[in-house]
């Protein structure tokens, strides 16, 4: 059984990584003080919820919700793109302006069409 030093000597552990990535990402939707905020942390609660999700690297650009099988500084994008619309509508697309796979009326829905366009990318790694 590996000890601690070991696992400290082993480097970062991209799993543990990607957790503190995704708390941090839900503290932060929790906190925002925008008109569109409940609906942004809702699809931040519903991607969490996913396993599929949940399992890769998550970040933001320009309050994109996007998904990445390397852990920062080089990320490696994955998936289709998460936004939240201010309507209260969430959008799916293979790009950061685009709704090209579709136009959600809940979270929920969002992310399962996010889900089938998702390849099955194997465990996130470092991204070094």
């Amino acid at each position: 059984m590996p000890t601690s030093r070991d696992l400290a000597a082993s480097g970062p552990d991209p799993v543990h990584l990607t957790e503190v990535e995704w708390q941090s990402l839900r503290q932060e939707a929790s906190e925002l003080e925008f008109a569109w905020q409940e609906t942004y942390q809702a699809l931040v609660e519903a991607a969490y919820a996913e396993p599929a999700l949940r399992a890769l690297y998550p970040f933001t650009s320009h309050w994109a919700l996007r998904f990445s099988t390397t852990t920062r500084p080089r990320l490696t994008i994955v998936g289709p793109c998460l936004t939240a619309n201010r309507d209260g509508t969430y959008g799916v697309g293979r790009s950061l302006i685009s709704a090209d796979l579709g136009q959600c009326a809940t979270a929920h829905e969002a992310v399962a069409l996010a889900v089938r366009h998702l390849p099955r990318p194997g465990p996130v790694t470092l991204g070094d």
